[in-house]
């Protein structure tokens, strides 16, 4: 029985490792097959025993589908080549973002597109921590690091508002993103993490309490 539990375990380990990897393959895949237009904020898989859906979420969800949705059959057929899935077993959805501010893709691209443009880093960070505020967020996390001014390099943090960084609550809460800056005088790393508010429909937040708030009821007469 103890050798049963190990095999289960080893094997329910790769697949999660082999998802892992699919999932980050594809978002590399998808940054750099669209541009700055698009909006492209992030992929969701959700895998099935005869079929896989990918949802692409972006901001002008028409530039992805194409003209009679030309372009996601292209990418849907692109992906199952790459990927080795038999023909018809994926299938490929665009779903608009609807709140810019509180996705950590979005506005990590949005600091890389401001730093590209010459504009300082303090003042950069601290545009995309306000934007991130303003739009509903509980908390914010923005770090630069690399040769910001000097030679020697550094990091720089920003932070507002309560962020979690431990426990299942910080992976279900907090959505977080990475980008590069190549600049003339190297590379920059960007970091950005937002603590999302609790919502029930899902559409500006996530649908899950946190398990340690408590909501003490009127008592019933």
């Amino acid at each position: 029985m103890k050798i049963f539990t190990i095999k289960i375990e080893k094997k329910w380990r790769v697949v999660f490792v082999a998802d892992g990897v699919f999932h980050a393959e594809l978002n590399e895949l998808f940054t750099r097959e669209f541009n700055k237009d698009e909006g492209y904020s992030g992929v969701e898989l959700k895998t099935g025993p005869a079929s896989t859906e990918i949802i692409i979420r972006a901001s002008k969800t028409q530039a992805i589908v194409g003209q009679n949705a030309r372009r996601i059959h292209e990418l849907c057929s692109l992906v199952q080549k790459r990927f080795g899935f038999a023909e018809g077993t994926v299938t490929l959805y665009a779903e608009k973002v609807q709140n810019r501010g509180l996705c950590a893709i979005a506005q990590a691209d949005s600091l890389k597109g401001k730093l590209l443009l010459g504009l300082p880093v303090r003042r950069a960070c601290y545009a995309i921590v306000h934007q991130i505020m303003t739009k509903g967020a509980k908390g914010c996390e923005v770090i630069v690091s690399g040769k910001l001014r000097a030679q020697r390099a550094k990091a720089m943090k920003f932070t507002d508002g309560y962020m979690i960084k431990s426990g299942q609550p910080s992976q279900n809460m907090v959505d977080f993103a990475c980008c590069h800056v190549l600049l003339r005088q190297g590379t920059l790393g960007v970091k950005v993490a937002i603590m999302l508010p609790y919502d029930p429909t899902g559409k500006n937040g996530v649908q899950t309490p946190q398990p340690d708030i408590v909501v003490i009821k009127d008592p019933v007469a």
